[in-house]
């Protein structure tokens, strides 16, 4: 198909070259060769009368006029391909799509294993990429390679739908046997103690409740980083170190390991975490079947109101 003189399956090959930024990369991702590419650039190049990208040692360098096209590409092919490769009714008994999720390992745990096995039961045929979030989820939602990220609302794009899907507080978890926490945590002993954090990709991307804590003049000891939530309790129990975790998630390890919970000495707004997706997807109908189905695992399995807790004094 062409448009002024434009072949539009090159807007496809240039989206490509535009992420990836190496021609080898990017053949391999569209399954073409390396030299079928090279001469989609080159033809790229004769339309636009700009060299696009610049080979800079392995990478290719986008010019100012390639930079400007990005977001425009981006656009029309997710538009293309939510308004015209998409089907138009979605029947989850009998359908075999793949949703693609971004999450955390947190909403996986209190959530989602949940969905996927309710999923399983009204749509045998449909499968789920669940990933976790690493670095620049938003870029990932824009680029449509996933159908949907589940975050913290701060980490949400203005530019993309999303919808709140439940609410969490945090407390704090310590050993059951750590005496620095016998008599109770105040906030003094909370911010003296050693501590458990959690951080998100190669960027190193802080959790909620540390980017919170960067807006006051509180600071934590953070003896021990993980990269997963899940993996804190683990390197709480046994030790004299503490973390603060969402109750949900705190509770659920409570019941596995010698863990006691402690109301969290320092007020921090509640966790809303919310489902987003790419505007250009928001008539899809096998997302809104998707949606449908988190709102309502959501609703009867977290009641509101975070649940109950036996809190150390």
């Amino acid at each position: 198909m062409r448009f002024e003189g434009l072949d539009l399956n090159l807007l496809v090959a240039l989206n490509v070259l535009l992420e990836e930024r190496n021609v080898t990369v990017a053949a391999k991702r569209l399954h073409l060769s390396q030299s079928a590419l090279s001469g989609a650039l080159a033809r790229l190049r004769e339309y636009f009368n700009d060299d696009l990208l610049v080979p800079v040692g392995r990478l290719m360098v986008p010019t100012p006029r390639a930079e400007s096209l990005a977001e425009p590409v981006r656009a029309v092919l997710l538009q293309v391909r939510s308004s015209i490769a998409s089907k138009s009714q979605f029947d989850p008994a009998t359908s075999e799509r793949r949703f693609n999720i971004l999450t955390s390992d947190y909403l996986i745990a209190v959530l989602l294993g949940e969905v996927i096995r309710r999923a399983s039961l009204i749509a045998p045929g449909v499968g789920f990429d669940v990933q976790h979030v690493q670095d620049r989820p938003i870029e990932r939602l824009e680029r449509g390679e996933v159908d949907l990220l589940i975050t913290p609302e701060p980490f949400t794009s203005d530019a993309h739908p999303f919808e709140l899907l439940f609410q969490d507080d945090h407390v704090v978890i310590a050993a059951e046997d750590n005496p620095a926490v016998r008599v109770g945590l105040d906030l003094e002993r909370f911010l003296e103690l050693g501590q458990v954090g959690v951080r998100f990709g190669s960027d190193r991307m802080p959790a909620y409740e540390d980017w919170v804590l960067t807006t006051t003049s509180h600071r934590r000891r953070l003896e021990v980083v993980a990269s997963s939530f899940t993996a804190v309790p683990f390197l709480v129990a046994g030790t004299g170190r503490i973390a603060l975790l969402p109750r949900r998630l705190a509770n659920h390890f409570a019941r596995l390991l010698p863990l006691k919970i402690f109301a969290a000495p320092i007020e921090l707004p509640p966790l809303r975490e919310v489902m987003q997706w790419n505007r250009f997807n928001d008539q899809d109908p096998g997302l809104r079947w998707l949606l449908g189905l988190l709102r309502e695992t959501a609703a009867q399995e977290l009641p509101s109101g975070a649940e109950e807790s036996v809190l150390a004094s």
